[in-house]
């Protein structure tokens, strides 16, 4: 039996990720500065880029190539653990991972390069740029919300991605750090976003849009007017896939911060980044299939409950909520949804590998 670059590229990252010691995970989680110089650095990535089976790429690859497929998400210790996961469903899915270019972005307060050789030892063939956020370009415009995690001006990074990212990228996926996949991702980075469309997302239209604004929204007719004439539907930002090109030349990163101001100002939200982004696109989203976004797993914003899944297929689930399948399995009280984010789960399969290893030497 022959095997196909793209085979030899998945049995590399399979044995590698299987290799990987508890500890150059749980040292960024639990030390975000820790030295990291003792991290193992595997075998150098194989010759596995242009496969039959995929797009062929420029021989010097680079983050311009347009034949990438492009993925941003936020970094940080308290998240990292769920973020490698998910880059774990990603590749463990896509037909062409050589393909895959992440994007990730951390606070500026993190150490870049400690990180970026954390995320390299545990990927060794990953296609990635880590990204500085100046967490002050949007703090002073953070208004309070009913979840304090939700005030992290990390969750704020998806607004400036068109600036972060490079100009030449038109074009990326948005994904939360709570999040699966288990679907090939190049089936969500194929939709279209027809016409004027920026974002592509679920769109979920039986909710109750006007509970996501108070009584001063409503009652000010400036304000609710920006949705006359629309029928805008309730839409997470957890996932989205974006046009940075129509972005940039629409000033939308402009257009969020103002709502940001008038809710610094006025108090028109009580749910964090959501709204701004609901005030801008609502009611003009590309609205894709429910699959790519099982929300909620997590219970809502204040209760840590146990959900089931939506009805219907599944490509993507996302933990969005107060509870996350780490803590709920850290606390041997896991919610059954929770058993499928397991197997993606590094930190504690590389812990169970370093136990099995030190047990067999006794």
């Amino acid at each position: 039996m022959i095997l196909s670059k793209k085979h030899i590229f998945l049995l590399f990252v399979s044995i590698s990720l299987l290799l990987i010691p508890a500890s150059a995970i749980r040292g960024f989680i639990e030390k975000p500065k820790a030295n990291f110089d003792g991290y193992l650095r595997y075998v150098e990535s194989p010759e596995y880029r242009n496969s039959e089976e995929c797009p062929i790429l420029e021989s010097d690859l680079s983050v311009c190539d347009p034949n990438l497929i492009h993925i941003a998400m936020t970094l940080d210790s308290h998240y990292f653990r769920g973020s490698i996961a998910a880059v774990h469903s990603v590749l463990k899915h896509t037909s062409c991972p050589e393909n895959i270019y992440f994007h990730f972005v951390t606070s500026k307060d993190f150490d870049f390069q400690q990180l970026t050789q954390t995320v390299m030892s545990i990927f060794p063939s990953l296609s990635f740029k880590v990204y500085s956020f100046d967490e002050l370009r949007v703090k002073n415009l953070i208004s309070s919300s009913i979840r304090q995690a939700l005030d992290n001006p990390l969750n704020y990074a998806r607004t400036y991605l068109a600036e972060i990212i490079e100009h030449c990228v038109e074009r990326v996926i948005y994904l939360d750090s709570d999040v699966i996949l288990v679907d090939d991702i190049q089936k969500l980075w194929s939709i279209s976003l027809t016409g004027s469309r920026i974002i592509g997302a679920p769109e979920y239209c039986h909710a109750n849009f006007r509970t996501y604004f108070n009584d001063n929204f409503w009652s000010d007719t400036k304000f609710s007017k920006v949705f006359q004439g629309k029928k805008p539907c309730y839409f997470n930002t957890g996932v989205m896939v974006m046009d940075l090109g129509k972005w940039r030349k629409g000033d939308y990163t402009e257009k969020i911060e103002n709502w940001m101001e008038i809710q610094k100002e006025k108090r028109i939200y009580e749910l964090g980044s959501l709204p701004p982004f609901m005030l801008v696109f609502g009611g003009e989203i590309e609205g894709i299939d429910h699959k790519w976004n099982q929300h909620g797993l997590g219970g809502d914003n204040l209760v840590n409950s146990c959900r089931t899944l939506h009805p219907g297929p599944v490509s993507l689930l996302h933990w969005s909520g107060k509870g996350k399948p780490w803590v709920r399995l850290d606390q041997g009280n896991p919610c059954p949804v929770d058993l499928l984010w397991a197997p993606y789960d590094l930190y504690r399969l590389s812990l169970h590998d370093s136990l099995d290893q030190h047990q067999r030497r006794l």
